[in-house]
């Protein structure tokens, strides 16, 4: 009896697991939608990040910043000031692992949270940013990469 009550409690988490990971690109776009808005506006910089990574070009995918932007590699942490920047140093501050997970990025398999949107298990997050002072209009963009 004690057996079986251990063997349940530990298949548990696994049993909640599950259904975070079979989520359909619709489920993604309602919740995109439902906790921040502009799920189209998402779907856009989603193809513009897939593009620049898919024709190796950092400066699209540095279009997408939110200055400064906070970049952990190799141990440290960097304020990435300006588009220049990340440009620059692209392939010191993204590892060819983060490289190849955010490249292989299914919609499908993003984190939705209330604070944005991670990719590659949260090696990038992207979440709606002001533009103005009064926030009525507002852009996704990449606010962290984490290596």
């Amino acid at each position: 009896m004690h057996r079986t009550i251990l063997a349940a409690l530990l298949l548990l988490p696994m049993a909640f697991a599950v259904p975070a990971f079979a989520q359909s690109e619709e489920d993604v776009m309602a919740r995109i939608e439902n906790l921040h808005g502009k799920s189209v506006e998402f779907g856009e910089a989603f193809a513009q990040l897939q593009d620049g990574f898919l024709f190796d070009d950092p400066a699209m995918i540095a279009e997408l910043g939110i200055y400064p932007i906070t970049v952990n590699a190799n141990g440290e942490s960097y304020d990435i000031l300006e588009p220049q920047d990340l440009v620059d140093n692209f392939d010191s501050l993204l590892t060819p692992d983060t490289i190849a997970a955010l490249s292989s990025q299914d919609y499908a398999d993003l984190i939705v949270t209330s604070e944005g949107v991670g990719f590659a298990n949260g090696a990038l997050w992207m979440s709606l940013v002001c533009v103005d002072d009064s926030c009525s209009d507002s852009n996704w963009g990449i606010i962290s990469i984490n290596n």
